[in-house]
């Protein structure tokens, strides 16, 4: 089978991407894949490090204000329609997948005119504007969250299949991981953390209800503050006189070992990110959610807010966010363990560990049909 991905923008939409292409590999090692998304975005460099044929097409995401960049940009996408009808005529693929972002619209677009079978995979609850748009024209629309198949007038195209995630996640166990951390794995911990660069809002918020925590050396806490605002962080808690390397706290830059981190942790807290609300359900870990309030189309406040209604977290808006008001929603959950396996219950309850062999099951079905 030959496969064309496409997907870019965000690592949101590149990774479900890659995970679908290993496993498509995985299923059948003679499969053909190509990716392809723009020149300049992420994609150019993570797709080559993967070890997946990259291809790079004009495109840019319309501004949220016409001016005359948005003439511009629509003519970048008309020169990515151009440019994906030859990529489509050399490769002669048997199925498109896009994962969204504005690379996806010219590419599944291109596909579906020429009758080539299509799919989507939208990775929030809120879908984005570019899926929104192509679910008219695929064949089939693959979701992660059930209430993501409000915002799609085409209900009898769509699939809850979820969101797929690293193979470790969910696999390793609690003394492992603990002890990866040279941690205790009877003692309460938590892991917090704002993505590789780092969240500013977070970490603030964090190092005052670390002066909480200092004060309950039974719990244990993991954070990587992030790569950008590591220093500042490691300066302000010691501005707060808080010893910072103590025993029980792991405060890293950036952290690698995910699935061993959430193995020994039994609250989360941080971003609500589809990847990461979907790693943190396979593990059946609840957690306290800070959407980042710049994501498209404010998605990652729907993310939260479906986890939430599951009874699976507590969120708290990033405009909100202050070390007290963290530390009062940190202290009631460690304070009542029974709440707190109740959450994370209800967190793996909203799991979908099978959703790559979904995904690859509807690929090929979606191809040979």
């Amino acid at each position: 089978m030959r496969v064309m991905l496409t997907g870019g923008g965000t690592g949101g939409h590149i990774y479900p991407a890659l995970a679908i292409a290993k496993g498509l590999l995985a299923k059948d090692s003679e499969t053909k894949i190509l990716y392809v998304g723009t020149r300049d975005g992420m994609e150019a460099r993570l797709v080559p490090e993967a070890g997946i044929e990259f291809a790079g097409i004009s495109g840019k995401g319309l501004p949220r204000k016409l001016s005359l960049d948005t003439i511009k940009v629509m003519g970048e996408s008309t020169k990515a329609l151009w440019q994906t009808k030859e990529i489509l005529r050399k490769f002669h693929p048997d199925l498109v997948v896009g994962t969204g972002g504005y690379v996806s619209g010219p590419v599944v677009l291109t596909a579906a005119l020429f009758h080539i079978p299509t799919l989507l995979h939208e990775q929030n609850a809120l879908p984005g504007i570019t899926n929104k748009l192509l679910a008219r024209v695929v064949r089939r629309v693959m979701v992660t969250f059930p209430e993501s198949t409000n915002h799609f007038g085409v209900k009898q195209k769509l699939e809850l299949v979820g969101l797929p995630v690293r193979p470790d996640i969910g696999r390793v166990t609690r003394s492992a991981g603990a002890k990866h951390f040279g941690l205790q794995p009877d003692h309460l911990t938590i892991l917090v953390t704002g993505g590789s660069r780092g969240a500013r809002t977070l970490n603030q918020a964090m190092a005052a209800a670390l002066e909480h925590l200092a004060k309950r050396p039974e719990i244990q806490v993991i954070w990587a503050t992030g790569k950008v605002t590591y220093e500042e962080t490691i300066k302000e808690l010691e501005e707060r006189g808080i010893a910072w390397q103590s025993p029980q706290w792991r405060i890293v830059e950036y952290l690698k070992e995910i699935p061993e981190a959430l193995a020994c942790s039994d609250l989360f807290i941080g971003r609500a990110g589809a990847a990461t609300l979907a790693e943190i359900q396979v593990a059946g870990v609840p957690g306290i959610l800070v959407p980042y309030p710049f994501a498209a189309e404010n998605h990652q406040e729907h993310n939260a807010q479906a986890m939430v209604n599951s009874g699976a977290a507590r969120m708290i808006l990033d405009r909100e966010l202050n070390g007290e008001k963290l530390w009062n929603y940190v202290e009631e959950l460690i304070s009542s363990p029974s709440l707190l396996d109740k959450m994370g219950i209800a967190s793996r309850g909203l799991a979908k560990p099978q959703a790559l062999n979904k995904i690859v099951a509807l690929c090929w079905e979606t191809a040979w049909h």
